[in-house]
């Protein structure tokens, strides 16, 4: 058996009683003996006993005052025979940390005498036992202490770990100088998966073998590692029937590979053996986990650790990764694994490895301030998407919180639009298990934006509940993923009125809205939009583009029929309005949908849900809007890409106090045709139909729609157009007509088709004229050759110089009076309008 050389140094600038050591004995020959070592200080000399199967050989080096005393094995020397030190002889200088003598013979024992651990925490074969022993070169070590790498102190002691320099937490490279984005390493990837699969076509089950294949063409120690990580996730499932006890655990390397499963320790011996294969230092590290088996409210002091993962020096630093977490998960209820990898388990930061991995050594938290048991288990469950999301969790701070007044509040930052849902289920007072059903929609409230999420709490009755939050990408597609984990306990609720079911989940704006064409809205957050006692609100939405919206009202009161009647919606291009009218006292919900405005077949999409709170007494039914409104509320995009601009009145509410109102627009072309239909509840003593209240006057492009309603009531002015004659009208808007006056108004005159463009009534402006008076008459009718007024007898009109048609007419005892006029081209005589004349005998 030949020796690799061993060097002891002595320096004078420690105490007396501290030697560096290296342990750097290696079978050179492949000799698969195990080799037992003892060193023992005596009187300032440290002796080491090298014993195998055929001898014993002892090297001595006694202190010296020089600055150094360099000893070796002979290379040469025979088995079993004593070994010479020769002073000349070459080799490496290689210096290590200093420790006590104590400390250094329990470190190596420990770490050269592999047979002393368990079987089941390391599974290691002959040959890499033997080689159990790591040779660093000075250039490392260098390297390590110019990075200021500390010695990881051992809790309860002074001593230190020579194998296990770690960085303070100030000191430590972050992941992401370490590597900017895993996708840096594709190739290497591609590579240690395709690989992974020809190994296995060929059979081959070997760790040692595998690891210097996957690495091929690695250029340094992390990709190296990372080809290693990929190849563990990717061709190594969880053993889910050997952690059951339906079958027996795999537990030794070569059976890991050749079944393709194995439990955690699996993971991290595998990791271990194959890391040094190829020169990277790594080690296994035991503790507890908040994954599969973990139930909150149990202490882990009770409880012996229940996971492995692993820690690797790497970067010049030491870092933590779990490949176990990282090939995929476990579904307990079909009691299956599920591959899903998972990136951030590789090289995690300790702050956030600490958050769901408690090390049994507080040293392994690799943290400059290690934190206790205690603070682990009250921390909150965050999974990994949690991290990847980039969420900070700003309230509550710990995994159990408790309600204040009945209610509580989780509120969460990030940087990219998220989507979240959430679910919270009481659990069972006598086994702490969730139950199966969830708690009403009703009992939060949740509201997202582009920088932030807030849910409110209000548990149903007292207890203890669990809450779960998801998350996803903005218009990533798929399922949504659970990113936290909390607990809320209730000791008491407080009288409420009931609040709306949400099946939506999210209250306000959605922060997806943005991605819709919404930009903003007037009612901010999930809070509640407080109605006066009128029983109206409106919700506005900024848009970036043109679009389409719908609308839905529920209130635990409300009939499907009636709720349309209390929403009244006006589309801008840049603007969309939802008028509302809250007919009880309570808390509604409004929910808002949106799709493109030209795409007529694009489905409607949930933009937001807003929380109406109505103060008010109960409403008429007459007061809602009328039936049958159409989509288009108001002058919008509708009318604007009809021509039409310069609305008097801009809003979709048009209110008449006095009974009357002109509502004026222009039109970009004369030759656009509009017709108006004015609708509304039919008064009993109506004498006259509802067109007898509007009356059209055109002149040259702009437009006047006079308005004068029979009563009290609210009523729907629909505006219609078309650009030839052929064509159909299409409604271009409606406009809601609310009047407060009760007095029956007067109808005007009734309009025949001779009536158009430039035709003006002055006067008498009133439809209905009372017998045997003398009625005033001022018209301007353009292009008229002859105007006049035919009664009992006609009376023709005059010309002034304005060009307009005036004169007296008696009305007698007719019924009606008729306005007619003869033109330039025609000799014809057209009636343009008629007038009732009121027989006031008849009437009493």
């Amino acid at each position: 058996m030949s020796f690799t050389i061993a060097k002891v140094t002595t320096d004078k600038s420690h105490q007396p009683d501290e030697t560096r050591i290296l342990k750097v004995i290696e079978d050179s020959n492949n000799d698969t003996q195990r080799q037992n070592f003892d060193l023992k200080p005596e009187n300032n000399v440290v002796r080491c006993k090298i014993k195998n199967e055929q001898g014993s050989q002892e090297i001595q080096n006694k202190g010296r005052e020089e600055n150094a005393t360099e000893a070796y094995l002979n290379e040469n020397s025979n088995v079993g025979g004593a070994q010479s030190v020769e002073q000349n002889h070459p080799f490496t200088t290689i210096p290590l940390q200093v420790l006590p003598h104590k400390e250094t013979l329990e470190n190596l024992e420990e770490k050269l005498c592999e047979d002393q651990r368990p079987s089941t925490k390391r599974q290691l074969s002959a040959e890499s036992a033997a080689k159990s022993v790591s040779l660093r070169k000075r250039s490392t070590v260098n390297k390590c202490q110019e990075e200021n790498v500390k010695p990881l102190i051992i809790p309860g002691t002074q001593t230190a770990r020579h194998y296990l320099p770690v960085v303070c937490s100030s000191q430590r490279k972050p992941r992401k100088l370490l590597f900017s984005t895993t996708e840096i390493f594709n190739k290497i990837d591609t590579y240690a998966i395709e690989k992974g699969k020809e190994l296995r076509e060929l059979e081959i089950f070997n760790a040692q073998s595998i690891a210097c294949a996957v690495t091929e063409g690695a250029r340094n120690d992390l990709e190296k590692l990372r080809a290693i990580w990929i190849w563990l996730c990717h061709n190594i499932e969880y053993d889910l029937e050997g952690y059951l006890g339906l079958s027996q655990k795999i537990c030794s390397p070569e059976e890991v590979i050749r079944t393709g499963k194995g439990v955690c320790s699996g993971y991290s011996c595998l990791c271990v053996e194959m890391c040094r294969e190829v020169g990277i230092d790594c080690m296994e590290v035991s503790g507890y986990s908040k994954g599969m088996g973990y139930q909150t409210g149990h202490s882990l002091a009770e409880k012996h650790s229940d996971h492995e993962w692993n820690a690797v020096f790497v970067g010049g630093q030491w870092c933590l990764l779990d490949a176990c977490w990282g090939a995929g998960t476990v579904n307990m209820k079909t009691q299956t694994f599920v591959k899903r990898y998972d990136d951030y388990y590789f090289l995690t930061e300790p702050s956030e490895f600490i958050n769901s991995h408690f090390p049994d050594d507080q040293a392994m938290q690799l943290l400059s301030t290690p934190i206790s048991m205690e603070e682990f288990e009250a921390r909150p469950l965050k999974t990994s998407a949690f991290y990847t999301f980039g969420l900070t969790l700003s309230q509550p701070r710990q995994y159990k919180t408790t309600t204040e007044d009945g209610e509580a509040i989780v509120s969460m930052s990030f940087s990219n639009p998220l989507t979240f849902t959430y679910e919270m289920r009481q659990r069972d007072p006598w086994t702490g298990a969730p139950k199966q059903e969830e708690v009403e929609s009703s009992c939060g409230l949740l509201s997202v934006t582009r920088q932030g999420m807030k849910l409110r709490l209000l548990p149903p009755e007292p207890g203890v509940y669990e809450v779960q939050l998801f998350a996803r990408r903005e218009g990533e597609p798929g399922t949504l993923r659970w990113v936290c984990c909390l607990e809320l306990e209730c000791p008491s609720v407080h009288q409420r009125k009931t609040l709306p079911d949400n099946p939506y989940l999210n209250w306000g704006l959605a922060a997806w809205g943005f991605g819709l064409g919404v930009k903003g809205c007037n009612v901010k957050g999930g809070e509640a939009l407080e109605v006066g006692e009128g029983g109206e609100c409106k919700v506005i939405l900024e848009t970036s583009r043109p679009l389409m919206m719908v609308c839905e009202l529920t209130h635990h009161e409300l009939d499907g029929a009636a709720a349309k009647r209390c929403l009244a919606v006006q589309i801008a291009p840049d603007q969309l309005v939802c008028n509302v009218i809250c007919p009880y006292k309570g808390f509604y919900r409004l929910s808002a949908f949106v799709r493109d405005y030209d795409d007529a077949s694009g489905t409607f999409q949930n933009v937001g849900n807003y929380l109406l709170h109505c103060h008010g007494q109960r409403l008429n039914p007459n007061v809602l809007f009328p039936d049958e409104l159409g989509l288009w509320c108001g002058p919008g995009t509708r009318t604007q890409e009809a021509g039409l601009s310069h609305f008097s009145h801009t809003a979709a509410i048009v209110n008449a106090p006095q009974g009357r109102c002109n509502i004026t627009f222009h039109r970009a072309s004369p030759d656009f045709q509009i017709h108006a239909a004015f609708c509304g509840e039919q008064h009993k003593e109506a004498r006259f139909p509802l067109s007898r209240f509007v009356l059209l006057t055109f002149t040259d492009t702009k437009v006047t729609v006079s308005l004068c309603t029979p009563g009290a009531g609210v009523y729907r002015l629909g505006l219609y157009g078309r650009k030839a004659p052929q064509q159909d009208y299409m409604l271009l808007c409606d406009y809601i007509i609310k009047s407060v006056c009760e007095r029956q108004g007067e109808p005007f005159p009734c309009v025949y088709l001779a009536w158009g463009k430039g035709c003006v009534l002055l006067e008498p402006r009133a439809g209905v004229l009372a017998p045997q008076s003398l009625v005033s008459f001022r018209v301007r009718v353009p292009g008229a050759h002859r105007v006049c007024v035919v009664g009992e007898k006609r009376t023709d009109l005059k010309m002034n110089k304005s060009r307009v048609w005036e004169g007296e007419a008696l009305t007698g005892n007719v019924t009606q009076l008729k306005l007619a006029a003869i033109t330039k081209d025609t000799n014809d005589m057209d009636v343009l309008m008629t007038f009732d004349v009121l027989n006031l005998e008849k009437e009493m």
